[in-house]
């Protein structure tokens, strides 16, 4: 099917470029067990380098060094490392679930926590989480009024293979001992990722007539962290060269404003698609078949009788989130 749909893009003249970005620093997801959580975006780190990948950006959620401050040290390895970092907003909420100054104030929330890793860097890059822009364009449009009078330029997607569903799945597997399930989600993986160049690159072709430089959709998760090796890799397979954000979002396409609602997230070129009446190929949907994937154990229920009552208590564990 990917043979087939290769078939449709023209021959390229030039090489297509694309810049990689990292969701949800300093941490995403659970981990395998025995895994500590510096160890995903210390593979990260060492594999950007390895491979000398440019400067890739980390968009940075602050909640999770107030919860566990020692996480201040992925963000300062980070910064430390020579990739710079942007700003996810500080707790990661759902802007429609939000007034919209207070989703302005969790921005500003994470501020200090960015000028202290990186007091000179160019951290005013704003990613939307969940890549939700507003259920109505009076929203939208007044959010991106308030980030340009705060000096934000909008860190926009156009790739994106939804990464973050392995992530979940790899712990599941990896606490199983399940490797043959793991194996297959390394092969789901590429896949998806394959099927993603493809389709954003005729997304392209149809709203553009040519390639443009991309920006890919990535998360600090243990998996993710896993397969970046071998992800890289593919990119090269296809023909592309690796660039930063900056110059991704110099190409004049992302000056364009779609003005169109986003409620539940959207790649800029989606939005770009739904604004011209474009339809646009859809991706695989592989979220049942990840969920049906080393399913979660269900809990052991222990009775326990009393001798004066007989009555059954049920008792069940509780495990603080991975950190």
């Amino acid at each position: 099917m990917l043979l087939a749909m290769t078939a449709g893009l023209p021959a390229q003249t030039t090489s297509p470029q694309i810049a990689f970005t990292f969701d949800d620093l300093p941490a995403h997801g659970p981990l395998p067990p025995g895994m500590a959580r510096p160890v995903p975006a210390a593979s990260i780190l060492a594999t950007l380098k390895r491979e000398h990948m440019p400067p890739v950006y980390g968009f940075v959620n602050g909640f999770r060094v107030a919860q566990y401050p020692y996480q201040i040290h992925i963000l300062e390895a980070w910064h430390a490392a020579g990739e710079p970092l942007g700003n996810h907003t500080w707790s990661h909420p759902e802007f429609d679930k939000l007034t919209l100054p207070a989703y302005e104030a969790d921005i500003a929330r994470n501020e200090p926590l960015l000028r202290k890793v990186d007091p000179n860097g160019d951290w005013r890059w704003f990613r939307y989480p969940f890549l939700e822009e507003g259920n109505t364009i009076a929203r939208r449009e007044a959010l991106r009024v308030w980030l340009a009078q705060h000096g934000y330029r909008i860190a926009e997607v156009s790739m994106d293979f939804q990464d973050y569903q392995w992530n979940n799945v790899y712990a599941r597997c990896a606490a199983q001992h399940n490797q043959a399930a793991i194996d297959s989600l390394h092969a789901s993986y590429l896949a998806a990722a394959d099927e993603s160049i493809i389709v954003y690159r005729q997304v392209a072709q149809k709203l553009y007539n040519r390639d443009v430089p991309y920006v890919l959709l990535l998360h600090v998760g243990a998996f993710d962290a896993r397969m970046l090796p071998d992800l890289i890799a593919l990119f090269r397979s296809r023909g592309f060269t690796f660039i930063t954000l900056q110059q991704a979002m110099a190409d004049p396409i992302y000056s364009f404003d779609p003005q169109v609602r986003s409620p539940s997230g959207n790649t800029f070129n989606e939005m770009v698609a739904q604004a011209r009446n474009v339809n646009i190929p859809y991706i695989t949907d592989r979220s049942k078949q990840l969920d049906a994937t080393c399913p979660a154990q269900p809990r052991v229920t222990l009775q326990v009788r009393s001798s004066a009552s007989a009555r059954a208590h049920s008792s069940s564990s509780r495990r603080r989130p991975a950190a």
